[in-house]
C-alpha cells in the first residue's frame, strides 16, 4: 500500500487523536483534520503541471501536509534544504529535477533573510486563499469509508517514487535519491519489529524533514502508526527541546550526536525520564556524549545505522540488545556482507571491509545519473562506501567512510578512528574534527580541527602516541571555535578540510618566507 493511503486508513482509524501538537504554529491536529487538509490541499497541487514540485518548509504540519497532498494528487515531492544555502539549494534542485514550483514559507524566508526564488509559492498563502466551497467536498470526502477515499486519491504501485532526497553534500556535491513507496514502506514495516514502538508512542522531531532520518523516523513511521507526533521547526533550540520532551512526556526521539550533546548540555536531570528510545544515527556517537547523557539522563543512546540510499535504516541497536560500540544488528528484512576493499572477496567476521547491504530499502537509483547509480548497487546490493565488520554475534561496527581513510605514507588511516581517540582525552564540552591535508612526500597529513585554544598540546600528544600509530597522530591542531555542522547535525566535512588546507597552506607559506635567504646571502652563497 502506498504511503499516502497508509495515512488514510490510519487516519479513519483514529480520527479525533492528536496526530501532530505542531508548536512551531501553537496548534494541535488530530488525524480527521490532517486527513481534511491534506485531501484540501491535494485539490490545489494537482494544478500544479510539472511532475516534481519542491518543498522547503521546516519541520511542522504543513510540511508533513504538503508531502501528503502532493503524494495524493500524484506528485512527487522534492525535499529542499534550507539550513546550508535555501536559495542556492532550491535552484539545484529545480535544475536536477526540472521544475520551478516550490511550496515554502514566507516566515522562514525572512528568518534566513533569502530573497524568494522564482516559482516559489507560500504555504501561508495557499491556507488563507481556502474557500468554502474548497473546505466543503474535502470535508465529506473525508468522512466517507476508507476504500472510497483512497480510490478517490492518486493510485499507483510501490515502485513509485515516493520523494525525491538530496545526500548531505558534506563530502562532494549532493546526489539526487530516489526512494519509492517500497523503500520507504520497508523501514516502517520493519522498524517496529526492531523497537516495538506502535501507535501508543509519541515521537519528538528533532529533525528536519529534508533529511531521511527525519523523514522516516520522524513522520512516515509515526503517521502510519498513528503515533503522536510533537513538532518543533529549530532543533538547535536544545532547552525548548528538553522542555518539549518532558512537557508531553515523548517515548521515541531520534537525533544526531551533535543534537545530543547539546540536549546533555542543556537539560536538567529527570527531563528525559519518559523516553523509552532514544536512537542516534548520522554520524559517530562519541563515548562521551553517551557515558554523559547516559549520567545525566538515565537513559542509553541507542546507536543506529543507515544511509539515505536505504530509507534509512540498517541496523540497529535496541533496549533488550545493545552492544555499545556497534550500530547495532541488520533490522529484519535487511541483508549484510563485508567485503575487501582491493579483491571484493567476502570477508569473514571481525575483519574490516566495504560494506554492502541488500534490502527492499535500497533506493531506485540517483535520478537521471545510471553511471553512479551503477557503480553503487550490483545485483541488487548497495555499496554504502562505508567500512565496517560484522562480529560473530552479528553486530554491525561501523569503522567510517571509506572517504574517510586516508593513505599516509602507503599505510590506511581510518580518521574516524583518530577522532574517537582523541575524544577520550579532551573536555566533554569540547568538539573535534579530524581530517587530512596535502603532504608532498607522504601524500597526506593527518591534521585535527578543535573549538578551543585551552589544552595542553605537549600531554595530548602523548596520549594519542601511546594509543595510535605515529603516523595517525594529528600534525597540527587547528582551532576552530565554530566547527561547521550541517542542519542535520552531521560534520560538514568538506568545510572542515576546506578550512584546515587553507591554515595549512598559509603555515607552509609563513615558513617558506622565514627560510627564504636574503638577497645579500643569496649573493654571497654564488661568490
Amino acid at each position: 500500500m502506498q504511503l499516502h493511503h497508509r495515512f488514510i486508513r490510519t487516519a479513519k482509524k483514529f480520527p479525533n487523536k492528536i496526530a501532530v501538537h505542531d508548536k512551531g504554529t501553537d496548534r494541535d491536529l488530530p488525524y480527521s483534520r490532517m486527513l481534511i487538509a491534506s485531501l484540501l490541499l491535494a485539490g490545489r497541487l494537482k494544478e500544479i503541471d510539472t511532475k516534481y514540485v519542491g518543498i522547503m518548509v521546516p519541520t511542522s504540519a504543513g510540511c508533513m501536509l504538503s508531502q501528503l497532498g502532493l503524494l495524493m494528487a500524484g506528485k512527487i515531492p522534492v525535499m529542499i534544504n534550507y539550513a546550508t544555502g535555501a536559495r542556492e539549494n532550491s535552484v539545484y534542485a529545480q535544475e536536477k529535477c526540472h521544475f520551478k514550483a516550490i511550496i515554502t514559507s514566507r516566515k522562514l524566508l525572512e528568518k534566513l533573510n533569502v530573497q524568494p526564488v522564482e516559482g516559489m509559492t507560500f504555504l501561508e498563502d495557499m491556507v488563507a486563499s481556502v474557500k468554502f466551497t474548497e473546505k466543503l467536498p474535502a470535508l465529506i470526502k473525508s468522512r466517507l469509508p476508507e476504500s472510497y477515499i483512497r480510490n478517490s486519491v492518486h493510485q499507483g504501485d510501490m515502485d513509485e517514487t515516493a520523494v525525491i532526497l538530496f545526500t548531505s553534500g558534506s563530502e562532494k556535491e549532493p546526489k539526487t535519491v530516489q526512494l519509492s513507496h517500497k523503500n520507504i514502506g520497508h523501514n516502517v514495516d520493519n522498524l517496529p519489529r526492531a523497537t516495538q514502538v506502535d501507535h501508543r508512542d509519541i515521537f519528538l522531531p528533532n529533525l528536519p524533514l529534508f533529511h531521511v532520518f527525519g523523514l522516516t523516523a520522524n513522520f512516515w513511521l509515526p503517521i502510519c502508526l498513528g503515533s503522536t507526533i510533537v513538532s518543533y521547526p529549530n532543533p538547535l533550540e536544545y532547552k525548548e527541546i528538553c522542555k518539549l520532551v518532558k512537557k508531553y512526556k515523548v517515548t521515541i526521539m531520534a537525533g544526531t550526536p551533535s543534537f545530543y550533546h547539546g540536549y546533555m548540555k542543556k537539560s536538567e536531570p529527570g527531563d528525559f525520564a519518559s523516553l523509552k528510545v532514544a536512537l542516534s544515527g548520522a554520524d559517530t556517537l562519541a563515548p562521551q556524549i553517551y557515558e554523559g547523557f547516559l549520567e545525566k539522563q538515565c537513559i542509553p543512546i541507542l546507536n543506529a545505522y543507515g544511509t539515505t540510499e536505504t530509507s534509512p535504516a540498517i541496523s540497529i541497536n535496541t533496549p533488550e540488545v545493545n552492544r555499545i560500540g556497534t550500530v547495532g544488528k541488520p533490522i529484519p528484512g535487511v541483508e549484510v556482507i563485508i567485503r575487501d576493499v582491493d579483491t571484493d572477496e567476502v570477508l569473514p567476521p571481525n575483519q574490516t571491509g566495504k560494506i554492502l547491504v541488500k534490502g527492499d530499502m535500497v533506493m531506485k537509483g540517483y535520478l537521471g545519473d545510471l553511471e553512479e547509480t551503477s557503480m553503487r548497487i550490483h545485483n541488487g546490493w548497495y555499496d554504502t562506501g562505508d567500512m565496517g565488520c560484522l562480529d560473530e554475534d552479528g553486530f554491525l561496527w561501523h569503522k567510517g567512510r571509506l572517504k574517510r581513510f586516508v593513505k599516509v605514507g602507503g599505510e590506511m588511516v581510518s580518521l574516524v578512528r583518530v577522532e574517537e581517540v582523541l575524544n577520550k582525552y579532551i573536555p566533554e564540552d569540547v568538539l573535534c574534527c579530524v581530517v587530512d591535508v596535502p603532504n608532498p612526500t607522504k601524500g597526506a597529513d593527518v591534521v585535527a580541527a578543535i573549538t578551543t585554544r585551552d589544552f595542553d598540546k605537549r600531554d595530548l600528544l602523548k596520549q594519542l602516541a601511546a594509543e595510535l600509530p605515529a603516523i595517525a597522530v594529528p600534525k597540527e591542531f587547528y582551532v576552530i571555535e565554530d566547527i561547521p555542522i550541517m542542519g542535520t547535525g552531521k560534520v560538514n566535512f568538506r568545510e572542515v578540510e576546506k578550512i584546515c588546507r587553507r591554515l595549512s597552506a598559509e603555515r607552509a607559506a609563513r615558513s617558506s618566507e622565514v627560510k627564504q635567504p636574503s638577497a645579500d646571502t643569496t649573493a654571497a652563497a654564488r661568490v
